[in-house]
């Protein structure tokens, strides 16, 4: 259990806590990453290569990472440190084309005025804290201050608990995409996009 009163919230990754920010990643959202690289070995050191530290957002408690909140911007985003080349180099020609491809299902391109949360992972230990829900709030805060005027995230439709969090943080559905014929591949069948409007932030 982790005292809610020690996080720390704070602006970028700090370098010597890039393994664990890619364990965290790994652990809530490696089946969706499994999916373009099956080997748990191979997909963490992706992640630890691909992390641009500057688009994240972390809590931290006691010098440990708890939480971290990825963005994306037209400058760049947090897991954004590896394109083609770098899949090839490291998982093969075939091996990474199809990582390429797959990774290709899930790209999202920030419209302009538009922050792209580029997913949120909270530790075991620290959830149902509000780790979370800081987390979005400090996004918030962070796009405003930044001139943006939305920020959009996807939520799946194998997920609603978060869905529940990013609705009462004022997140509000504006379209979604059903693909079941996917769900084989994908394990999920619908993808909803939502968005933030920062005027009307509650």
């Amino acid at each position: 259990m982790v005292d809610a009163n020690e996080i720390r919230y704070r602006i970028g990754l700090p370098e010597r806590f890039r393994a664990g920010a890619a364990a965290l990643y790994d652990e809530a959202f490696g089946e969706k990453f499994a999916l373009a690289v099956r080997c748990d070995a191979d997909r963490r050191q992706l992640l630890h290569e691909c992390l641009m530290p500057d688009y994240a957002i972390v809590a931290l408690a006691e010098n440990r990472l708890i939480g971290i909140a990825g963005l994306h911007t037209p400058e760049g985003s947090l897991t954004g440190g590896v394109g083609y080349g770098g899949l090839i180099s490291l998982l093969g020609f075939v091996r990474g084309n199809w990582a390429a491809l797959v990774f290709s299902l899930y790209e999202r391109t920030p419209a302009p005025g538009e922050l792209v949360m580029d997913g949120v992972a909270v530790h075991a230990e620290a959830r149902g804290q509000g780790v979370g829900g800081r987390l979005l709030d400090e996004v918030a805060e962070y796009a405003a201050a930044r001139g943006f005027d939305r920020v959009r995230l996807d939520v799946i439709d194998t997920n609603p608990k978060a869905r529940k969090l990013y609705e009462r943080k004022g997140f509000r559905a504006t379209k979604t995409e059903r693909f079941p014929w996917l769900r084989w591949l994908l394990k999920f069948g619908a993808s909803t996009t939502m968005q933030l409007r920062l005027d009307s932030k509650p």
